[in-house]
């Protein structure tokens, strides 16, 4: 089944927004994949006509920014390089995966930090959600960062191959000023990283379950 599509005004009016409110009036499943499910809804313009919208359900996903030590006390960044087939090409990413049904975000992390880095972390701090692809797709992306790393053995899954390096945030912030990381959810987070070094966003660290 599709999601809901309401949603809340970000002043807690409940009519703020319903001159922009599109409303379902019917929907039409259009293709099941392993993981992505394809939809075509009829909606209700506020003007009171009607218009199709064609997206995408997709269970979430959750993003790790690992940080690490090094000998001197610099910061450095846990990193992974990727083929990502749709766009025919070798991205450079922060460690992230999909949700199982059921999982929790932070399990979720956990697992997949320690499954394609080999790393597992003392420290977690929740930084937010993000939206990628909001005009098709329902994906979401929680941000989490994780310190305190020890190093271990990556478990991929089938099919799945990665390169697993380091960097300092100084690199990455240049790599998405050059073109070199144009994946969303890595700008995204070099955003949430580069306000977080500099204390103007604080985290609310928890130890590792």
């Amino acid at each position: 089944m599709p999601v809901n599509m309401s949603g809340t005004t970000p002043m807690g009016a409940a009519d703020a927004d319903a001159h922009l409110r599109e409303t379902r009036v019917s929907t039409q499943a259009l293709f099941k994949g392993h993981f992505l499910h394809a939809f075509r809804d009829e909606v209700a313009l506020p003007d009171g006509s009607t218009a199709q919208r064609e997206y995408l359900v997709h269970p979430g996903a959750v993003m790790v920014i690992p940080l690490l030590t090094d000998s001197e006390g610099h910061t450095r960044l846990v990193l992974e390089r990727q083929f990502r087939y749709p766009v025919n090409r070798v991205m450079v990413e922060f460690p992230a995966g999909k949700l199982d049904p059921g999982e929790l975000v932070l399990a979720c992390a956990i697992r997949e930090l320690q499954e394609e880095t080999g790393y597992r972390a003392r420290e977690w701090a929740r930084a937010g959600v993000m939206h990628p692809v909001i005009s098709y797709s329902t994906e979401f992306i929680e941000v989490w960062f994780a310190r305190g790393l020890v190093a271990g053995e990556r478990s991929l899954d089938a099919g799945e191959f990665l390169d697993v390096f380091t960097a300092n945030p100084q690199e990455l912030l240049q790599w998405c000023c050059d073109g070199t990381v144009t994946d969303a959810k890595t700008l995204a987070g070099a955003l949430w990283l580069q306000n977080v070094l500099s204390g103007a966003w604080t985290l609310d660290w928890q130890t590792s379950p």
